[in-house]
């Protein structure tokens, strides 16, 4: 069991320190962290919360999971690892075509 949550569905409007209090509930916060567009700053709708222990982390989860916040359902579960990229991206190639478009 890891220490970090995935929080979904939750209102745009809700800030870290709301969150921090929430979870609190449960145990001992190490960190929250509500991910934001870069160009805009508006929050995406989710975030990571780490808790002290495993066993803070479960009780975050059982006790928060479809908790009601703001007219919506919170998601709350493991924070899963980000896969690695194999690093091609899908961007654009630099070979030239071979034969015109048109």
């Amino acid at each position: 069991m890891s220490r970090k949550l995935y929080v979904g569905n939750l209102p745009y409007e809700v800030g870290e320190t709301e969150l921090h209090e929430l979870f609190g509930r449960a145990g001992a916060v190490e960190s929250v962290n509500v991910m934001r567009d870069q160009a805009t700053g508006r929050a995406r709708g989710f975030a990571f919360v780490e808790m002290s222990t495993d066993e803070e982390a479960q009780k975050a989860i059982h006790e928060l999971n479809a908790f009601q916040l703001g007219g919506r359902s919170l998601t709350v579960n493991e924070a899963r690892p980000k896969p690695q990229s194999g690093g091609y991206g899908g961007g654009q190639s630099h070979r030239r075509r071979s034969e015109p478009r048109w």
